[in-house]
């Protein structure tokens, strides 16, 4: 009896100790991250103050003009909405060892299928409609990394540098495609596709701006986090991304994971795409999306390629995206301005955790 007792105690003082040490280290964590963006934000004052601007006045108006008001709140989550859903494109990929920077094009493609669908199905009952464009749109998305992924797997392209380079190619068809066959003749000068029926736009929750993509892209990465972390799938995928060639040793479809990998993710950046498309612009244009896969793909890098962290990274990006407006109004600073604190505190925040776990470990 005795023994059992000093066994269970001792069990229960482990236990204590490993839930004290998680607790120190995930507080130094919080420290680290904090301190990160404050550095972040004293650069980032430097260059307002240097452009003729008060920094306090600077993120008082990013304060009043953007996070305090409502409707801005509402408009955060909106853009934060693609920002997850291609954020997830890159955080799957990532598990297995790949870098997949495709997330534009994928994005870009993904709302050229949806809008393909909405054109192609103009007199089809809504519901088939509504059904039909997301599914168009993620399977646009799932074939156009594809490409990516037969590359790796057959003849051992760098995922990275093809997924790159497809982003360019899915701009030019969607430039070919507005600019042409699908162009609006009521458009005038303006380059766009014709604009999406009311009854085919993403809906809104009620008495809000924000539309049922956002509870999409919640859905989304709760189901991605479940399956990284809780199915055997997930455990491939990091057995893959640690050792691919002790993997591949032990009998496991290292190729069926990379592939399944690049797909799913790059279905999730379509999805992403038809997201922005019925619910914020309800058009192609040259700008269409306004570069989200790229800072999708930023977002998961400061969320260290974890679904649940990715929420927070995606409302703080679109947070800055959103305020640019009160930096522009409020301050007379440049547009760019925004990309320019966005891209501060990315470095900061990368390169002092980053630093600081490198030397940890």
């Amino acid at each position: 009896m005795s023994e059992q007792v000093s066994t269970g105690l001792g069990a229960g003082l482990s236990a204590a100790l490993l839930d004290g040490e998680r607790w120190r280290r995930n507080r130094a964590l919080a420290v680290r991250w904090a301190l990160a963006l404050l550095g972040g934000l004293i650069v980032f004052g430097a260059f307002v103050l240097a452009n003729g601007a008060s920094p306090l006045d600077v993120y008082t108006d990013i304060w009043t003009g953007t996070l305090t008001q409502p409707s801005q709140v509402q408009q955060i989550l909106v853009r934060a909405a693609p920002l997850v859903l291609a954020g997830l494109a890159v955080v799957i990929p990532a598990r297995a060892g790949m870098v997949n920077v495709g997330g534009e094009g994928q994005l870009i493609i993904g709302a050229v299928a949806a809008a393909g669908v909405a054109q192609a199905l103009t007199t089809a009952p809504t519901g088939l409609l509504v059904i039909a464009m997301p599914v168009a749109a993620a399977a646009a998305g799932a074939a156009w990394a594809g490409i990516a992924a037969l590359m790796r797997v057959v003849v051992n392209v760098n995922e990275a540098v093809t997924t790159l380079l497809l982003n360019y190619v899915a701009l030019y068809v969607m430039l070919f495609l507005i600019l042409g066959p699908w162009k609006d003749p009521a458009a005038l000068g303006q380059s766009t596709s014709v604009g999406l029926a009311d009854g085919a736009k993403l809906p809104l929750l009620a008495g809000t701006a924000v539309h049922v993509g956002v509870l999409v892209s919640l859905g989304a990465a709760i189901v991605v986090w479940f399956a990284l972390s809780r199915t055997s799938w997930g455990f491939r995928l990091s057995v893959v991304g640690g050792n691919a060639e002790a993997a591949r040793r032990t009998g496991m479809p290292v190729v069926v994971v990379l592939l399944t990998a690049l797909l799913i993710g790059g279905a999730l950046a379509g999805l992403a795409g038809f997201v922005q498309y019925a619910g914020s612009e309800y058009k192609l244009r040259p700008t269409f999306g306004l570069s989200l896969g790229y800072v999708a793909f930023l977002a998961s890098w400061l969320a260290r390629h974890r679904p649940v962290p990715l929420l927070l990274a995606s409302l703080a990006l679109a947070a800055i995206a959103v305020s640019g407006n009160s930096l522009q109004i409020g301050s007379g600073l440049p547009a760019a301005s925004v990309n320019v604190l966005m891209g501060l505190i990315l470095v900061a925040v990368l390169g002092w955790t980053g630093a600081r776990k490198a030397a940890q470990s």
